[in-house]
């Protein structure tokens, strides 16, 4: 993530503190340090960014198929039978339960209801499929009750998510309420379009992008690694997608928006004016961020058919 007199940056205060703030504890070449290096830096940035759980919120670890680690949340008030899954980004490379934890218990909160958050294999221990298996296995789980799940994911997460939705698609798996795609990562062609306009954004850069793909490995005509390749989307749930202006993946983003409706699938598109790459973390801290992460939960919400009380 080299400095560029020229790079585009975004004008809101908050986001611009808050991108200030990510640096001093990951550097912006933080992908030329060792995997450990990376993900020590990842661990500290986390913890800076950490929040209370909400009053009353319920948090349990767990493994599925006997080797998949989770955590489940059950909010103070449930009010809907639809259960979340939630996929941490990362890149592959970082992430953890830990690290998306207030994101998921806040969640989880709003929307009324229980969650489920995955704590997939890192690459380049484990390169593609292993993530994928996982998160695929903790799906398959929660469908085994017959009730619905909205399956939610960030970045690399919502690569995760988007690949197994399709999956589950293609081999009839269900019940699935919808998908909720946060500044998805989804196989564009990082020489056109945001990966050119935004190559030097800040907090992601479309090198960067470009080292994530090189370190997992995935085969490159995976559609469930590459969902933007899938040539037919339909018969998709429901889906959110969101994006950050400032961010080479928006015009995944945009894209894949764009062939769902046009596949017939109820899709809302949401792109964040003022946003760059990893917002989520700012939703304390920045007037955008925060209007986006309410978004996103009334999203998930409606998905989920939580009752009003």
């Amino acid at each position: 993530m080299t400095q560029d007199s020229h790079r585009p940056m975004p004008t809101e205060p908050g986001i611009l503190a808050f991108h200030a703030r990510c640096e001093a504890f990951y550097p912006a070449d933080a992908v030329h340090g060792s995997i450990a290096q990376q993900r020590g830096w990842y661990d500290a940035l986390c913890a800076e960014f950490d929040a209370p759980p909400p009053p009353g919120m319920h948090k349990a670890d767990g493994l599925v198929a006997g080797r998949v680690p989770v955590r489940y949340y059950r909010p103070s008030v449930v009010s809907t039978q639809t259960r979340l899954l939630y996929i941490h980004g990362g890149g592959f490379v970082v992430g953890s339960l830990n690290s998306h934890d207030s994101i998921c218990a806040e969640i989880a909160h709003a929307a009324k209801a229980e969650l489920v958050s995955v704590d997939y294999r890192l690459a380049p221990e484990h390169v593609w499929l292993a993530a994928f298996e996982d998160c695929w296995a903790v799906l398959l789980d929660l469908l085994a009750s017959s009730r619905p799940v909205v399956v939610i994911g960030d970045s690399a997460g919502g690569n995760l998510t988007a690949g197994i939705v399709l999956n589950a698609r293609d081999v009839g798996a269900g019940p699935i309420a919808g998908q909720v795609l946060i500044y998805p990562a989804l196989g564009g062609d990082l020489v056109s379009g945001s990966y050119a306009e935004m190559a030097q954004a800040p907090g992601l850069t479309t090198a960067d992008v470009s080292y994530y793909r090189d370190v997992v490995k995935a085969p490159k005509g995976d559609v469930y690694a590459f969902p933007l390749l899938a040539k037919d989307l339909a018969g998709l749930p429901p889906s959110y997608i969101t994006a950050a202006f400032f961010d080479p993946l928006r015009d995944d983003a945009r894209h894949y928006a764009t062939r769902l409706g046009a596949a017939g699938v109820p899709v809302e598109f949401r792109e964040e004016p003022q946003m760059i790459h990893a917002w989520l973390r700012a939703r304390h801290m920045s007037e955008g961020a925060r209007e986006g992460f309410s978004a996103l939960c009334a999203a998930v919400s409606r998905m989920a058919g939580t009752r009003s009380t």
